[in-house]
This record gives structure tokens, C-alpha cells and sequence, in this order.
């Protein structure tokens, strides 16, 4: 029997699962055995887990679980801890991209003889990832970037406030569309949006978003592969009043963006770092460098120009839309979890401990 323990998210303002009561039921049909960690912060109640068959179980007990559990969470593990860890933990794990502090997360597995099977890593034979939060990145990510705009026409002297998760969708466009209505009436005009990497599944939910939201299809720059084959800086991004950066980050390339470029004559007001490569060294839009919240939604950057520019930077931005965001991930990722019981023979979970061996091997002594 396959034991499955979902841990209680400790990242400030994370409100989504790995698993949800939906997915929970599916896989204990199959044979499973499920642990839950209540959570007051998780979208799901503990009770909508216990309804469907799941063990609850105290909040942050993952270390005392049998040896054979596999850990199931979505972000980071609890910081300022160097404890060694001995179990598997299907996570984003954050540490394979020469991210700050990768090595002293790879060292406690390593001295708990543990494993990671980063979640992020799970692609099929092509390379694609299983399930992934792209959409909702995306779509977040230029919901908040429209809200920031409209709130720098209608308060240009305040700061933007800290934001809450919106129980649907719907709610959250309705809000967008009211606040954009306010916005153009004072500016005399729609915001202009460039998507850079636009027909990815994170680029798919930025458009998505900027339609829903009433933007004029001529005012959403879609930019991809073609366009930018040439290599960045690209000038054309100052000519947009939001930029929304939605690429998939997998070698280094030339910075979309410089510091320098920042002081020219712009229309560039908001930078929305969906990728949110913030640590990495290879960051192609290196004109920032600290991780925003949902507490701090944006920080904005000193130029010679007058024209304010500020950077939304949250990298769990799916957790402004919690359940949605979470159901469509666990969907795409059953078929894989059901894949456990048969581990050896799939080629997907052998592919994830492959990797995190090699990026182990990496560490050596240091």
C-alpha cells in the first residue's frame, strides 16, 4: 500500500494543495493510504478530507511519519532548519537551477539518505511537465499587473496594497473589470501588455486573463519564440505599460531588460516576473533582485526617469485563485501519483530520482 502524507504548507499566505479531497478520494478507491495535516491556511477544510476517507493528522508531524510515507507538498520546506531528512518528499523543491541556498537543501537529504522527486521535474518521454501551475500563474500574475496599473492612475501617490486570494475566477475579473473601468476613464486609455513567452501554458493564462478583463486585442503584445530569436535587450518591452515575463527558464540567455534601459524615455510602468527567476543567476530581467508577497505585492525600482516602474515578483502567485488553481493541478498530476504503485516500471518517477541524483552529485564535499 501506497502512503501518501500531505504536509501543511508553511509559506506565508499559500493557501493551495498538492492534493485535494477530489484527488484524495480517487486514490484511496485505488489502495491508497492518505495522511492529512490539518491546516487553517489550506482553501480546503480538514474536514472536506476526512469526509472523503482521509486520516487527519497534527499539523507539521511529516517528520514522525512512517519511514515509507512519501511527503507530499507543494512549496519549500520549513528554512532555518538543517536537520537531515530521511523520507521522499514530492515538493517544488527550488534547488536545481543554482537557486541562493540549493546546495544546503540538497546536503540534508543527502545526510538523511532521503529523496526529492521534484514536482517540477516531472516530464514525459518529450520533456513536458506532468501538471504544473502554469495557467494560473499567468493568469494571476496579469491580474495582479492590471490592478497595480489602475491603482497607479487612481492613487499615484499611494502605495499598492496587500491582496487576498479570491474565492473563483469570476469574482476576481469581476473586480479587475470594475477597477480597469475607473482606470481608463482617468488615463483616457487602455493599458498596452506585452506577454513574453505567450504561447506557453503560463503565457496562455496571461491572455487569457488580459481578454477576460476587456483589454483590446490590439493592446496584448504576444511575444515567443520567433520574436525574440534575434536576443534581448529588447526596447520594444518600454513601448508596453505592463510587461508580463511568463518564460520557462532552461539555459542562459541574453536579459530581456537592463537597469540602464529603465532611465530612457518609457511607457513601462509594471514588470510581472511570472517566472520569477529572482535568485537565479541567469535571471533575464536582472533589474531586481528580492521576491515580493501577497503581504508586499511590489518593490519598486530606483531609475533617472521619473516614471515610476515597480516589479511584481510572488512566486506562488496560483494562490490568488486557491481551489481552482489547486484542482487543475492535482487532475493533471493523479494519473502519476497512481503511477506509485508501480514505481520501478515508470518511466516518469525514474526520470524525477535520476535527476535529483545528478544535481546530488553535483554538491560533492563543499
Amino acid at each position: 500500500m501506497v502512503h501518501l502524507w500531505l504536509r501543511a504548507e508553511t509559506k506565508l499566505n499559500e493557501h493551495r494543495a498538492a492534493l485535494t479531497p477530489s484527488a484524495c478520494k480517487e486514490l484511496l478507491e485505488n489502495g491508497f493510504q492518505i495522511s492529512v495535516e490539518r491546516s487553517s491556511e489550506r482553501i480546503f477544510d480538514d474536514e472536506e478530507y476526512e469526509q472523503k476517507g482521509c486520516t487527519l493528522v497534527p499539523t507539521l508531524s511529516w517528520k514522525n511519519a512512517p519511514a515509507d510515507a512519501y511527503i507530499i507538498g507543494l512549496k519549500e520546506l520549513p528554512e532555518n532548519d538543517d536537520s537531515p531528512l530521511s523520507h521522499q518528499h514530492i515538493l517544488f523543491a527550488h534547488c536545481y537551477k543554482n537557486q541562493r541556498g540549493w546546495k544546503d537543501i540538497l546536503k540534508r537529504f543527502i545526510k538523511g539518505n532521503g529523496t526529492i522527486l521534484d514536482l517540477e521535474f516531472l516530464v514525459d518521454e518529450k520533456g513536458r511537465r506532468i501538471a504544473a501551475f502554469g495557467y494560473h500563474a499567468g493568469f494571476a500574475g496579469t491580474a495582479l499587473g492590471l490592478d497595480v496599473w489602475t491603482h497607479q492612475q487612481l492613487h499615484p501617490t499611494q502605495k499598492f496594497p496587500s491582496v487576498e486570494p479570491y474565492p473563483d475566477e469570476k469574482d476576481l475579473i469581476n473586480y479587475i473589470q470594475n477597477r480597469l473601468d475607473g482606470a481608463v476613464a482617468v488615463r483616457g486609455r487602455w493599458p498596452r501588455i506585452m506577454v513574453m513567452g505567450a504561447l506557453g501554458r503560463c503565457g496562455r493564462g496571461a491572455v487569457d486573463c488580459a481578454r477576460k478583463s476587456g483589454i483590446p486585442e490590439e493592446n496584448i503584445i504576444k511575444w515567443d519564440i520567433e520574436e525574440t530569436k534575434k536576443g534581448g535587450p529588447f526596447k520594444e518591452i518600454l513601448e508596453c505599460d505592463i510587461f508580463v515575463n511568463c518564460i520557462y527558464l532552461s539555459q542562459k540567455i541574453p536579459p530581456f531588460l537592463t537597469k540602464e534601459m529603465l532611465d530612457e524615455g518609457r511607457q513601462l510602468s509594471i514588470i510581472v516576473d511570472v517566472s520569477c527567476d529572482t535568485t537565479n543567476p541567469n535571471n533575464p530581467i536582472p533589474v531586481y533582485d528580492v521576491n515580493t508577497t501577497f503581504d508586499k505585492p511590489t518593490v519598486s525600482i530606483e531609475t533617472a526617469n521619473s516614471h515610476p516602474i515597480e516589479v511584481i515578483s510572488i512566486d506562488h502567485l496560483p494562490t490568488l485563485l486557491p481551489r481552482e488553481a489547486s484542482e487543475y493541478f492535482a487532475k493533471d498530476l493523479l494519473p502519476t501519483l497512481l503511477g506509485l504503485k508501480d514505481r520501478e516500471s515508470s518511466s516518469v518517477w525514474q526520470r524525477a530520482e535520476k535527476i535529483f541524483k545528478e544535481k546530488c552529485a553535483l554538491v560533492g564535499d563543499s
